[in-house]
């Protein structure tokens, strides 16, 4: 396992994860693909319908919403059993996992609202127990939702235009992201675990939010020095609050979906080591980088929990 020991390492997290030593780590986070075709990485189904995977022109180029897309509900059999895909693919690295893990650890995976019951389902059939939602409450998100009255207008309906103004197709602003915890099952009492293992029990006096214990509802945002190199990149300070909450000073972090390393990062910054895997050569390049700077997204430059809500 020391090869893989503080750094990111280029590769299928499943070819490399049976190496780990089992019962051995103290800690999962990472952001793994939400299977919603956000990007290439993270079509994790078999239907290549060109439908799907499409673009229109107002799409090339953009960082989000990359994918022209169908109706939620799909239009065939083969665009329906992609969330079932999505579900056994998550199954199918979390079994890889499990028998890594110390027992009572931390599992923290980011997901998106509309797979979440998804991977909720197979980390469970997986031996995973769930321990709480978290939400991460953004102040600001990628929003698309066009004007209704606009697209009657240029179908040359007038009189439905005016009838719809004010109307618009799409959602909400995404102001929140899902979090889901979970935790590897114990034999005995949770104190004998944290006895033996060091994981399980609350970092509550570090993890406090404005001299108050946290709760569930998590408000962190990127720092100023903090480069934002990926699409779906997340604030170092939130996952510096997820690692100081259950985890302690040399204990070692696990995550097969590193992305552009933020992770790594957050350990680094914490004195934890880390073992990391990705799959896309650029990613791994940028994390490097990243972590060539010792100064970037640092722990103390930036307020660890925003209240930008009143």
């Amino acid at each position: 396992m020391n090869e893989y020991l503080d750094c990111v390492t280029l590769g299928d997290c499943f070819e490399h994860l049976p190496r780990l030593a089992d019962d051995s780590l103290h800690c999962f986070v990472s952001d793994i693909p939400y299977g919603i075709g956000a990007d290439t990485w993270d079509v994790l189904h078999a239907n290549t319908n060109s439908a799907l995977l499409g673009q229109s022109p107002a799409q090339v180029g953009k960082t989000a919403f990359k994918w022209r897309g169908k109706s939620i509900r799909g239009w065939s059999a083969a665009d329906r059993n992609i969330p079932h895909e999505y579900q056994a693919w998550c199954e199918q690295w979390a079994t890889a996992v499990y028998p890594k893990l110390k027992e009572g650890v931390s599992l923290f995976i980011f997901c998106a609202r509309r797979t979440l019951h998804r991977a909720l389902v197979a980390l469970e059939d997986s031996g995973f127990l769930l321990r709480d939602i978290l939400v991460w409450e953004k102040p600001n998100a990628h929003h698309r939702a066009q004007r209704l009255s606009g697209i009657l207008e240029k179908r040359g309906e007038p009189l439905q235009a005016e009838k719809w103004q004010g109307w618009r197709l799409g959602n909400l602003a995404p102001t929140w992201e899902p979090i889901a915890w979970f935790f590897k099952p114990y034999q005995h009492t949770i104190t004998d675990v944290v006895l033996q293992n060091e994981v399980g029990a609350l970092n509550i006096a570090e993890a406090q939010v404005e001299g108050k214990s946290p709760s569930n509802i998590l408000r962190f945002w990127f720092a100023p020095t903090e480069k934002r190199v990926h699409e779906m990149q997340k604030p170092v300070a939130l996952l510096e609050f997820l690692i100081r909450l259950t985890t302690r000073e040399g204990h070692t972090v696990l995550d097969p979906f590193m992305g552009s390393g933020s992770t790594a990062i957050a350990c680094r910054n914490l004195n934890r080591h880390f073992i990391g895997f990705e799959i896309d050569p650029q990613n791994v390049a940028l994390a490097n980088q990243r972590l060539a700077v010792p100064s970037e997204s640092s722990a103390t430059d930036t307020p660890r929990h925003l209240p930008f809500l009143p």
